[in-house]
Order: structure tokens, then sequence, then C-alpha cells
């Protein structure tokens, strides 16, 4: 069997602040912004991280799937709240700066950086629409 070449090209995390994401993502996070686009007052914005043009994150409004009914969106929009809907895991070499960078941001820490015992260090907070981020220490 030959390996296949495929790469993940973006993740798609839900916002309901488009502005709040934005200076999460681009001016804490410092992602550069790929794309933004707006359509019946709604946004979609295309982020990643520098020098990494193939790999992005597409932030989007919840829940907008013509196929969704309005339970499931009530459901999306209160797992948002409760930040149990949708998540990342992002990595660092400097876990200590950037968990600095991300608190001074006003971000909500979920976990100061940690080692942890499955051999990993990292810490967690959550972005403004409440989506988990997992940030690991590169070593």
């Amino acid at each position: 069997m030959s390996v296949m070449d495929i790469t993940i090209h973006a993740s798609f995390l839900p916002h309901d602040d488009a502005d709040a994401a934005l200076a999460f993502y681009r001016d804490i996070l410092g992602f550069e912004v790929r794309k933004h686009v707006e359509y019946g007052g709604m946004h979609w914005i295309t982020v990643g991280p520098p020098g990494q043009p193939g790999t992005s994150i597409v932030l989007h409004p919840p829940a907008v799937d013509p196929g969704i009914t309005e339970d499931e969106r009530r459901t999306i929009v209160e797992m948002m709240a409760k930040g149990t809907y949708a998540g990342l895991l992002l990595a660092t070499k400097d876990l200590d700066g950037t968990f600095e960078r991300v608190q001074g941001g006003n971000a909500e820490v979920v976990q100061e950086p940690a080692e942890q015992p499955y051999g990993v260090r990292d810490c967690a907070v959550r972005d403004p629409a409440g989506n988990l981020l997992r940030i690991q220490e590169l070593r």
C-alpha cells in the first residue's frame, strides 16, 4: 500500500463575535488573517500561523449549515456557552511566553502550564467563543 499525500489544510471553530475572534487570533496569538468574508451580517474568518500558508483555522458562525434543525442550533449555542463544543491543540517552543501573552489578553485560563502524566507540558485556555485551546510545548 502506498502512502497518500494528504495534509490538514483547515480546521473549523465557531465564533459568536467576529471582532473578539479577530482580536484573539490575530492580535493575541499573532495569526495572519487570510480571508475575512462577510455575508448577511455573518463573518467567516480564515487565520493561520505566519510561515505556514498551508495550515488554517476557519472561524465560522455557529450552526449556519442549512441541514441543522432549530433544536440542534440551540444545542450548539448552549455547548459553546459551556465551552464544550469545539477545541484545538496548538504547539509552541515557548509555552511560558505564549501563556503569559494569552493570559494578558484576557483569555479564560482553564489550566496554567503544567507537566502532564502522559509526557507533555501544556496549558489550556478558552477563546472568546468558549472553544478550548490546549497549547503544548514542543521539545
